[in-house]
């Protein structure tokens, strides 16, 4: 998919690395460059500069400088030579550490189950095919996340990690089109496009290299030859690495669209997703100059879909009914202003358009209203949508999210009687999204012996998934209403952790050693765990630290 913003580091690659080496990281932080007429124009994105920041040292002394011997390997090839498995994985796990808290990062459960519900056959498709060979498999943890942006656009980072914008998902018009773009990153990290990048990127900067070498001995004789010199060895470098970067993004079509046909999704979504591509940059992009793209046309790829997918059969996959729901909901959230939400809110101008699914309009309207604050208008756009629920026999998939929506509303409004009412509706299916909903109804609500319960449920969650930050933060206001202090401050910390942060947890936990030496927080095996815990955050950040000072980071 095109990229923007930070990801345009790669398209640029082989003309900046004759000049500043560093930039082999930047071509592994993004295979997908981003469109000519975008290149110059954007600034760069806080949530991939940071990454991009924290990363740099690390991918230089993990690529190295052999230049000697490196090779342009064929596609499917392994790029051991360029960037291993384990490295890359070393490499993404750093990147997320800065993405995990940068405010564009998005954690919202709802949407991310409903996007979990589509990667997650995907990743398995991609076993049973064997694109994910057992090293990737053993490395990658293949992590789909989402990004708050109002532009169009999704990323593969470096060992199997998908970023998703908002905006794309309000861009797809069924699951079988987010299902392309998923599947199309997805083999971006199977096929290991990122290390080949790496190889391929030491390559060109040889090019670019030796035409300023030319430069400078032409430079003794006539400045004319010079310029051109040092000109056209960028200028192959160039056309070398955006060559190489086209012919990935065919391959990641070609086997994103095997896989999404083998976990069960239409094909037909690609050429579909193409076609909304195509129309939603036709005002920022001519389509001028083909060659100087690192992706091919979109029409040309649309054309390529549609050939792949030839007289497939139609899939038998669950359609996904509830996607028009969660698409209103990424509307909502990938707006921060109060003007944007009122707009959302106006059900008169939304509701007047023909065809729009009307509880979808619904949704966005009491969502946004969450947003301001504006419960009175929420109240009304909530009754209709129960009312055209239960008359139209939604499917369960539809029914379910717009119960979870009045949870949420419930909730923001402070009334956990209703909540709970509401909860009680659902089936207990242990998911997340229900699972925070009722620890926030409990916060809200006056009963101990709830609150207790709602408490127990998420130290059990927590302890099979570590890496949950809103989970462990949860789980600290429960703690602290309890009066468990001790509870609440590791839980706090194992928020930070969770979030990449080793600097903030290990401040909490010796917090947490000086609470219980104060005889503040009388629990012995809480205390006990936070000395384990301290001990093993410290350890983990000396050898980050270390591991950095001896790449010369």
């Amino acid at each position: 998919m095109p990229l923007t913003g930070g990801q345009c580091h790669g398209a640029i690659i082989g003309v900046r690395a004759a000049i500043d080496a560093s930039s082999h990281a930047r071509a592994a932080i993004s295979m997908n460059p981003c469109s000519r007429s975008t290149l110059h124009r954007r600034k760069p994105r806080a949530l991939l500069r940071r990454g991009v920041a924290a990363a740099l040292a690390l991918a230089f002394a993990l690529t190295g400088p052999a230049w000697a011997q490196v090779r342009l390997p064929s596609l499917g090839e392994s790029a051991t030579d360029g960037l291993s498995v384990t490295a890359e994985r070393h490499l993404g796990e750093q990147i997320m550490r800065e993405v995990r808290r940068d405010p564009e990062y998005l954690d919202d459960p709802v949407l991310l189950e409903y996007l979990q519900s589509i990667w997650t056959p995907l990743v398995q498709a991609a076993r049973r095919r064997g694109d994910i060979t057992p090293d990737i498999d053993a490395n990658y943890p293949f992590e789909a996340f989402l990004v708050r942006d109002r532009s169009v656009n999704a990323f593969a980072l470096p060992g199997g990690y998908v970023g998703v914008h908002l905006a794309l998902i309000n861009l797809t018009g069924s699951a079988d089109e987010l299902a392309s773009v998923l599947g199309h990153e997805l083999s971006h990290i199977t096929q290991r496009h990122i290390a080949r990048s790496v190889t391929v990127g030491q390559r060109q900067s040889l090019l670019a290299l030796a035409g300023l070498i030319l430069g400078v001995l032409a430079a003794r004789s006539s400045p004319d030859a010079a310029q051109a010199a040092i000109m056209g060895g960028q200028a192959a470098a160039v056309q070398g690495q955006l060559s190489f970067s086209r012919d990935m993004e065919r391959e990641a079509d070609r086997i994103g669209l095997a896989v999404m046909r083998d976990a069960g999704f239409a094909p037909s979504g690609m050429a579909g997703m193409f076609a909304k591509l195509e129309q939603a940059n036709r005002l920022n992009d001519s389509g001028a100059y083909p060659y100087l793209r690192s992706h091919p046309l979109t029409s040309e790829r649309i054309a390529e879909a549609q050939a792949r997918i030839g007289t497939a059969a139609a899939a038998t996959h669950n359609p996904h009914f509830e996607h028009a729901l969660m698409r209103a909901r990424a509307r909502v959230l990938m707006e921060t202003t109060a003007q944007a939400w009122q707009r959302l809110q106006d059900l008169d101008k939304a509701l007047a358009s023909p065809g729009d699914d009307r509880l979808a309009v619904l949704y966005a309207s009491v969502l946004a209203s969450i947003q301001l604050r504006d419960f009175a208008r929420a109240a009304p756009a909530f009754a209709e949508g129960e009312r055209l629920v239960a008359a139209e026999r939604q499917p369960p998939r539809r029914a379910r999210e717009w119960a979870l929506l009045g949870v949420e509303l419930a909730v923001a409004q402070g009334d956990a009687v209703v909540a709970e009412k509401r909860l009680d509706a659902l089936p207990a299916d242990g998911s997340r999204p229900r699972l925070l909903l009722a620890a926030q109804a409990a916060l809200r609500s006056n009963d101990p012996a709830l609150l207790k319960r709602r408490c127990e449920t998420l130290q059990s969650w927590t302890s099979d998934h570590r890496g949950d930050a809103l989970a462990w933060s949860e789980l600290s206001s429960c703690a602290e209403r309890q009066g468990q202090k001790l509870r609440a401050v590791r839980a706090q910390a194992e928020a930070h952790a969770a979030l990449g942060d080793l600097g903030g947890a290990i401040d909490r936990l010796r917090a947490g050693q000086r609470l219980a030496r104060s005889g503040a927080g009388k629990d012995f095996i809480e205390s006990s765990v936070i000395d384990v815990r301290l001990r093993e955050l410290e350890a983990q950040r000396r050898a980050l630290t270390d591991g950095t000072r001896g790449r010369g980071g």
